[in-house]
Formats: C-alpha cells, structure tokens, sequence
C-alpha cells in the first residue's frame, strides 16, 4: 500500500522531465512533503484538446493537479475516493472500479519518495508501535509512479460547462516491494521507467496485455530507506524535516 508520499519538485522541472506540452501556471501546487489521500496532487497525462476531437488528433501531455483517491465515474458520491488510493497491480485491468480507467486514461505521479510503517517491538516494554521510513530513489530521482484518473460529474451542478460540475481523481498502483522497500513493506507504489513513458501514457493503446508487460518490474535503480520522526503521521505535519533521518 502506499498511503503518503512526498513530492517537492517544481513545476518547472516536472515539465521538462516528462516533455510536458500544455500546463496552467495558475493552478500551481505548493511542495509537500506529506502527501495524504484526497489531497490534490500533480499528474502527468494525455488527452485529446476538446478543440480537437478529430479520432486520429495527436493527444497533448499535459501537468495537471488531481484529487488523490479515485472516483469512478459511475460512483454516486466522491467520498467513495478516499477508499481507492491505490491499485493493486495483480487485478487493476479487471476490477470493476479501475478497468476502464486502465484501458484509457492512465497517468503518472511524480515523487521524491514515499513513507511505509514498520511494526517494531520496543525491547524494553514490550509495545508495539509502528516506525515511519521514507523511501527514495538513492541517486535522488524523480520517481514516476504508474497511476490512472477518471472523471467524476456531480449530479447536483446542473451545467456540464461549470467547473464545479466535473471532479479528476487518480490512484497509485502498487507492486510487491523490492529493494529496501521490501524490508519495511510487503507493498510498494509501482513506477516506470523513462523509456516506458510515452506507451503508458498515449491514451490510443488500449491493448491490455501490451500495458500489463509495462508493470511487470519496478523501474530500475536502487532505493534507499531510512527511518523518520513520527511527527508525518499527523497529516497537518509538513516540511522537510519529515524526511531528515531519525534514531529508529
């Protein structure tokens, strides 16, 4: 599972990272260092412009701020995202609540890294109580996590052209860990690798089995972990000293 992540890179980066081709300043995001579900997050996507609805227009990428926890668009109340922050890559092509978004709207999720809690036993109590570790990429990278969106259109807001009427959400899908992810959790969020990019996102390849051999492995490269203060289990809690080391 992944529950909270970090992602503090400008959005100036992250359109030059991914080859972004369309962005809105305006809907910046601050940095944070304690992402938790329903927060709003940035993602990476294609679409085709609604000026171009032509069946063979080349989509556009574009770096849009998302609400972390999926609603599907046939959910009768938002709140329903907050139960579907991740997807487990072993069923998101046939579970009723992910299928369609898998075959065409897919995503990625940039991040520095992200946090999982380990059960420890305190040699001297006897309690149990559960260590926070950040988790990253060791050469410092940006980590692409594999994700998919959907459009939720609220029922109460009687105009489609409103704002108001349309919600955009997303999940992460996750893997079985590796790496130092795997001493701390059985499930880590599942990234990609660069090459792998532009097959994920095009929104034209619909082919299922062609998009599951892209999950099959995590990206490569090493990931580190250490243990952090356990001030990120308050979600109000942000800065970057959540991730500086800790005595475990």
């Amino acid at each position: 599972m992944c529950g909270r992540y970090v992602s503090t890179r400008a959005p100036e980066d992250l359109v030059r990272h991914f080859r972004v081709t369309a962005w809105r300043p305006k809907e910046a995001l601050a940095p944070s260092w304690n992402i938790a579900p329903t927060d709003r997050v940035w993602a990476v996507l294609e679409r085709v412009p609604r000026e171009d609805p032509e069946a063979d227009a080349t989509p556009r990428r574009e770096l849009r701020p998302l609400r972390w926890g999926l609603v599907p668009s046939w959910a009768k109340d938002p709140r329903t995202g907050a139960r579907l922050i991740n997807a487990r890559v072993e069923t998101v092509h046939v579970k009723p609540a992910f299928r369609r978004a898998f075959a065409r709207h897919r995503c990625l999720l940039p991040a520095d890294g992200f946090y999982e809690w380990q059960r420890v036993e305190d040699a001297h109590t006897g309690r149990v109580r559960k260590q926070p570790w950040f988790i990253h990429p060791e050469d410092g990278g940006i980590m692409a996590l594999a994700g998919l969106y959907a459009h939720w259109r609220d029922p109460h807001v009687p105009r489609d052209d409103d704002p108001a009427a349309w919600l955009t959400t997303c999940t992460i899908i996750t893997t079985d860990a590796t790496d130092a992810a795997g001493r701390v959790h059985p499930r880590m969020p599942l990234a990609l690798d660069a090459e792998h990019y532009d097959a994920w996102l095009d929104p034209r390849c619909q082919d299922t089995g062609e998009l599951r051999a892209l999950l099959d492995t995590p990206a490569g490269g090493h990931l580190d972990a250490r243990p952090v203060s356990p001030a990120v289990n308050d979600v109000r809690a942000d800065g970057p000293e959540l991730v500086a080391e800790a005595a475990p």
